[in-house]
C-alpha cells in the first residue's frame, strides 16, 4: 500500500504532462506531494526524513521551474534525490552501528554482517547510477522522452535491480517469522 501512495505523485505528474504539459504537471507534482505528506501526517502523525527531503526538493525545484519557466530544475529533481540517498546509504557505513539497509530490513530478514554491507553499498551504486542515467536522458533527449524515462525507465531499472538483489539474498536470507 505504501508503494502505491509513494507512486501517486509520479503517476499524476505523468498523466498531467500527457494532457497539459510540463508546467501543469509540475504544479500537479507539487500539489500531490503536499497532499501525500499531509495524508501521512494525519494518518500516522509521523513523516519520514526522506519524505521531508523529497517534498522540499519538489517544492524548491518545481517552484523554480514554474517561477523561472525553465524545465531543467524539475528534471534535476530525480538526480538530486538519488544522490542524496546514495550519500545517506554510503554515510551509514561510517555513522551508526549498522548500515541503513540493515536498519530498514533487519526485522524482515537475517543476513550475515558482510552481506548487509555489500547490500548497502550496492544500493549506493544503484542510486548513483540512477542519478547519472537521469542526467543523461535530461541532456540528450526531449522532455517527453525524459517524462517517459522518469516513469517507465526508472521503474524498470528499480524492478530489475530488486530482482538481482532478491536472487543474491536468497543464498543468505533467513526470514524472521
Amino acid at each position: 500500500m505504501k508503494f502505491l501512495i509513494d507512486f501517486f505523485p509520479i503517476a499524476l505528474f505523468f498523466i498531467a504532462y500527457k494532457i497539459w504539459g510540463i508546467y501543469v504537471a509540475t504544479s500537479v507534482a507539487i500539489a500531490t506531494s503536499v497532499i501525500q505528506v499531509s495524508y501521512e501526517w494525519l494518518r500516522f502523525r509521523k513523516i519520514d526524513m526522506m519524505q521531508w527531503v523529497t517534498l522540499g526538493l519538489i517544492v524548491v525545484l518545481g517552484g523554480a521551474t514554474l517561477v523561472l519557466h525553465n524545465v531543467i530544475f524539475i528534471k534535476w529533481k530525480p538526480t538530486v534525490i538519488n544522490w542524496v540517498l546514495a550519500v545517506l546509504f554510503w554515510g551509514s557505513h561510517y555513522i551508526g552501528k549498522d548500515p541503513i539497509i540493515k536498519r530498514m530490513m533487519s526485522k524482515q530478514v537475517q543476513l550475515p554482517a558482510g552481506v548487509w554491507s555489500r547490500l548497502n553499498m550496492s544500493w549506493v551504486g544503484f542510486f548513483f547510477i540512477s542519478g547519472v542515467a537521469n542526467l543523461y536522458v535530461v541532456y540528450h533527449y526531449s522532455t517527453s522522452a525524459w517524462v517517459n524515462f522518469k516513469l517507465f525507465g526508472v521503474l524498470g531499472m528499480t524492478f530489475i535491480f530488486v530482482i538481482f538483489q532478491a536472487v543474491y539474498l536468497s543464498k543468505y536470507a533467513k526470514a524472521n517469522v
